[in-house]
């Protein structure tokens, strides 16, 4: 004979199973798949110049996330405060640093930064290039994109100067001119999402540090 306490118990078990239904289940969830923490105080010696590489690769982001588009005036309180971007790569999509790609992406590429990287773009000079630090980032998720076992190709590597926290087989060379389109086709970033699953590349800018998560999406 069931006592009072067991047939509480009993009539609890129940209302719990019954409330947790497969439509209340909450099955959104993601696999951490790679994740590394950038400095943007450590772009280069030089404080100023370093300022102009931290806010070309905040202003890349920004364009990547549809804070800034093409033809707007560049807020940079707006893009200096941004905390978080996000780039989505369904199973067989393709990721391109810019839009002119190699042969072989062709009808491919699903997403870009959406920027050329000149100064009618607002991007920043250092007093020698335009768009300096943007090899940068391109570098950074060519690491990240790799370990988290996507398919990444970057063509040209960034050889003739030294990106920190970087080794030189990864860097990456960024490089965008309507005049040579070849030029710009082989310095270039190619990401490809191999998985079955979405993925998300995950951008935090917390203080002087990017904080760039490959997650799977499931």
């Amino acid at each position: 004979m069931l006592n009072l306490s067991n047939i509480l118990l009993n009539i609890i078990v129940a209302g719990v199973l019954a409330f947790a239904t497969p439509s209340n289940v909450n099955t959104n969830t993601s696999k951490v798949l790679y994740r590394k923490t950038y400095s943007l105080a450590n772009r280069y010696s030089n404080s100023y110049v370093n300022s102009v590489f931290a806010d070309n690769i905040l202003l890349t982001l920004a364009y990547m996330g549809g804070t800034v588009k093409k033809g707007e005036q560049v807020s940079w309180d707006t893009v200096k405060n941004q905390k978080e971007n996000k780039l989505i790569l369904k199973p067989g999509q393709t990721f391109a640093f810019h839009d002119a790609v190699l042969d072989k992406y062709a009808g491919k590429v699903t997403a870009t930064t959406n920027a050329h990287f000149g100064s009618d773009q607002g991007f920043k000079s250092d007093g020698w290039l335009v768009g300096d630090g943007v090899c940068h980032l391109a570098s950074f998720m060519y690491v990240v994109s790799k370990n988290a076992g996507l398919v990444s190709e970057a063509p040209t590597r960034h050889d003739f100067a030294k990106i920190p926290e970087v080794t030189q087989k990864d860097g990456v060379s960024i490089y965008y001119t309507p005049d040579n389109a070849a030029s710009s086709k082989l310095q270039n970033l190619y990401i490809t999402n191999n998985y079955n699953k979405t993925i998300a590349f995950v951008f935090t800018q917390v203080k002087d540090n990017l904080d760039i998560k490959v997650e799977q999406i499931n």
